[in-house]
């Protein structure tokens, strides 16, 4: 379906032309309409999918046609993470480009400029605040925020927000809104607690579940069947005859990122880290170096994770399992874009492999098994259901050869982005 056939203003659909886009993704083909109509919804839609858009576009096109208070708040999206609220800003910034429709942005982590900034966008009354959920508390309890005019209340990756702990800081935003407000709810998963909070801060809701895309065919997918120990070592040898090129690494958790970047700067790697302990400039700082190839590698962690967004990923190298298919598609969803080639590898230690095993029966199919390099002495077997009692014996060898992935890193196609 293309936008032009959905109910928007010719002012929204102008800031579209401009943008290049089209052709609705399925999610926004789905929820578009439905929040034009008034209705709460909960949507089911994983990242990359183009839910951003599906949000922004009803909600600046309604605004865009007046009737809502002037200098007030009208639309609050609440984000997990700095990195995806200020991403929704810079998408709104360009479908808003035609209309006079304000936002601001307002997350943790800067200095007191940078506070001050906030709390004048804040009383002024932007149109839409685009806020993490702590930061936004810190405003309201200081007593200058007026959210009693709001009529969008939106939750981005509600998932995300109450595996951080932010369930009770959202129930407390909750309080300070009016009851007749629209809300809309987006989660790429669906478990008990997520239905919980619909349950209770959404009326009557439309549902819409996308189901999880597969990876991108173009993405070479590969795995190292080893023990725990073995993962640093197998870095190392991917990387000794080449040097690493635009490669994330991801961990399970802030204290695993820390020790693996620890150790790869050892082996004179040139690495930076990204999780949840540093500072907000700290975090700026690393991925400027690492969009300008200063750092060529980065470890860090799912959550701090989405708000990276690099089409030139070479190399994706799951540390760790992830904990679901949908965490797996989307990180290894990171390289291969933009029309390039990209390779996603996977560590899968002993008590990892059934974990493994299940994304790959979601997958549909058996992820190549590289042989542990010989050097690094034996592996495990992958025996998913008995690799918890794996003996000793039950081992086969390396048979490592010279042909690492890095040495095969894809080039781009037809000149890339």
């Amino acid at each position: 379906m293309k936008f032009t056939e959905l109910n928007l203003e010719e002012s929204v659909l102008d800031a579209l032309d401009a943008m290049n886009f089209k052709e609705c993704t399925p999610v926004q083909e789905q929820t578009i309409p439905v929040i034009l109509e008034g209705r709460d919804l909960i949507g089911v839609a994983q990242t990359g999918t183009g839910k951003t858009a599906a949000y922004l576009l009803p909600v600046i096109n309604q605004l865009s046609k007046g009737g809502y208070p002037a200098d007030a708040i009208n639309c609050v999206i609440m984000a997990p993470t700095r990195e995806l609220a200020q991403q929704i800003d810079q998408q709104m910034e360009g479908f808003s480009y035609f209309m006079p429709v304000s936002s601001v942005a307002i997350y943790g982590g800067n200095d007191g400029v940078r506070f001050e900034q906030e709390k004048k966008g804040l009383t002024l009354g932007a149109d839409v605040v685009i806020a993490t959920p702590g930061r936004l508390i810190s405003h309201l309890s200081l007593g200058y925020v007026d959210l009693s005019k709001v009529s969008f209340f939106i939750l981005d990756e509600a998932d995300r927000m109450l595996d951080m702990g932010f369930s009770d800081d959202i129930m407390q935003i909750v309080k300070y809104l009016p009851k007749e407000r629209q809300t809309i709810m987006f989660s790429a998963t669906m478990p008990a607690k997520i239905q919980q909070l619909a349950q209770s801060i959404l009326h009557d809701p439309a549902e819409v579940k996308l189901a999880v895309s597969k990876p991108a065919d173009k993405i070479i997918q590969a795995a190292y069947v080893c023990y725990e120990a073995q993962k640093l070592g197998i870095i190392e040898s991917l990387f000794k005859q080449q040097e690493p090129e635009r490669v994330i690494i991801f961990a399970s958790s802030k204290l695993k990122v820390k020790e693996v970047a620890k150790a790869l700067k050892r082996l004179k790697l040139n690495v930076g880290e990204m999780h949840s302990d540093l500072e907000q400039s700290q975090r700026d700082e690393i991925m400027h170096e690492f969009r300008n190839g200063r750092i060529n590698m980065l470890v860090a962690t799912d959550i701090v994770a989405r708000g990276i967004d690099i089409d030139d990923i070479r190399l994706v190298i799951n540390y760790d399992v992830p904990h679901d298919s949908e965490d797996y598609v989307h990180r290894i969803g990171r390289t291969a874009r933009a029309n390039n080639d990209g390779c996603a590898i996977t560590f899968v230690s002993e008590n990892e492999q059934t974990r493994f095993k299940q994304i790959e029966d979601f997958l549909g199919k058996e992820i190549y098994k590289l042989p542990v390099p010989a050097e690094l002495g034996e592996a495990p077997v992958y025996a998913p259901h008995t690799s918890s009692r794996n003996k000793p014996g039950n081992k086969r060898k390396g048979g490592w050869k010279k042909r690492s992935f890095n040495n095969r890193r894809p080039q781009k196609k037809g000149g890339g982005k």
